[in-house]
Order: C-alpha cells, then sequence, then structure tokens
C-alpha cells in the first residue's frame, strides 16, 4: 500500500460527473504525477485529498487514515501540504516574516507573528525561518517585501513555507503555471533537491510535460474524471491512450 491510497472515488456536481471511479496509489517517497486535458478532473480530485471537497463515494487514506470529514487546518497537521496554483503569501510582508509563520504554527498551532523583535524563548523559531531561507537560496533576499519578487521566486517562498511544516506529503498544484522557462526549471532542480534531501513524498499535478518528465517517477492519467492508465513515464511516452486524450489520435 502507498503513504496516499484513493479508492473508488466519485464526485458530481450536478449532472457532471467530474471523477468516476478513480483509484490511484501514492508510494512512500516517491514522485508521483497527475496529468490529464483541460477538465479530466485533476484540481476536483487534489481538492478531495486536502477537504476542500468530500467524494460522494469512496475513501481517501493518507498513511492509514481517513482524510474525508477532516478540515484543510486537520489535514495539515496530519502531514499534508499543498502549494496552489497561485503563489499563496503574504505580499505586505517581507520574505523572512512569511517564513517565520509556518515556523510559529508548526510549534503551537497559533498564528503569531513577532519576527520584528523576538522574545528569547522564539529566537529557536527565528533561527528555523533564516535556516528554511538558507535551504531555499533566499537568504539574500529575506528583507525584500514578498510582493516584489518575481513568479519564480514567490513560488520558491511558498514550497519553503511548506516545508518550513515538516510535511510528509507535498501537493503540488500546476507550480510552475504562468512562469518563464528559466524560473521553471529553477524549479524543478529546487523539487529535485527536495526529494533527494528530505523524507518527503510530492504528488504533482502538472500541465507542462517538461516538468512532468523531468520529476516523475509513476504517472496517473485522467480523461473525463476516469483514469486512463498508470505507469513510468518511460511507458508513458506514446502510450496510444494518452495519445488519445490529449491529441484526439487514435491507435
Amino acid at each position: 500500500m502507498g503513504i496516499l491510497e484513493v479508492k473508488n472515488v466519485n464526485k458530481r456536481f450536478g449532472g457532471l460527473q467530474a471523477l468516476g471511479d478513480v483509484n490511484l496509489s501514492v508510494a512512500e517517497n516517491s514522485v508521483h504525477a497527475i496529468i490529464g486535458p483541460n477538465g479530466a478532473g485533476k484540481s476536483t480530485l487534489l481538492n478531495c485529498l486536502v477537504g476542500k471537497l468530500i467524494p460522494d463515494t469512496g475513501s481517501v487514506m493518507f498513511d492509514g487514515q481517513s482524510v474525508l470529514g477532516r478540515t484543510p487546518y486537520e489535514i495539515n497537521q496530519m502531514g499534508i501540504s499543498r502549494v496552489f496554483q497561485t503563489p499563496e503569501i503574504f505580499g505586505d510582508l517581507t520574505v523572512m516574516e512569511n517564513m517565520m509563520i509556518p515556523c510559529f504554527a508548526k510549534r503551537d498551532g497559533a498564528f503569531r507573528l513577532h519576527a520584528i523583535a523576538p522574545t528569547d524563548d522564539e529566537k529557536e523559531i527565528v533561527e528555523k525561518a533564516e535556516r528554511m531561507l538558507e535551504d531555499m537560496n533566499m537568504a539574500g533576499k529575506r528583507h525584500m517585501p514578498a510582493a516584489s519578487m518575481s513568479r519564480g521566486d514567490k513560488r520558491r517562498l511558498e514550497i519553503g513555507m511548506c516545508l518550513a511544516q515538516e510535511p510528509r506529503l507535498l501537493l503540488l498544484d500546476e507550480p510552475t503555471a504562468g512562469m518563464a522557462r528559466a524560473d521553471t526549471n529553477n524549479t524543478i532542480d529546487l523539487l529535485k533537491q527536495i526529494k533527494d534531501e528530505r523524507d518527503i513524498t510530492i504528488a504533482i499535478i502538472e500541465h507542462d510535460m517538461h516538468v512532468v518528465f523531468s520529476l516523475a517517477e509513476r504517472i496517473t492519467v485522467l480523461a473525463q474524471g476516469t483514469p486512463l492508465v498508470e505507469d513510468t513515464p518511460d511507458n508513458i511516452k506514446g502510450h496510444p491512450k494518452v495519445r488519445e486524450a490529449y491529441l484526439g489520435e487514435t491507435a
């Protein structure tokens, strides 16, 4: 069994079948990509994994525990962090202040920000935030307003904020959307580094096949809410069902 197990998940919105009998198994410490054309059900599935949606039927298990019926905060406390399509950072705070927020939250579950003048017992939290910025290669930007950074740097900061929560599963929702190619390649390198250096599982939804084939060890292809095929990247390339879903070509 994988660390993440999705079994027979169905979700309808009125007359629309968004997910139809979806089964998915993500192995621990792997990188698993979920791909498919627009409207394939990728975002609906991701929202079921993080508590934003509840499937009509089926189960979603993380490390043997159901995520269904739990709040997004509770799911985060289980060890699941999510990176959204648009970077979710606090633009009016500095890079350092942004990084301190999850460091405080990880300690006591409270939203408390004392980045300007931390008390003595909070200095360890400041040090953790500084280490995370070093890991993200952003220490030199600690005093910058977060809103002033490039999209690639905002994404790097958001990933670092997720990692500060020490997740076991990192969910990435089109992390390179809207990026220039240089920023995309930098994000690929960052995710490779994270995978090599941390005990973490990564599940990624992505349209950019360069990103998918650079990172993924397994790929699940969705079309119209239903899994078409799950296999290794080498076997996915040129697969007739994938060609039909993406290009309208038949074997």
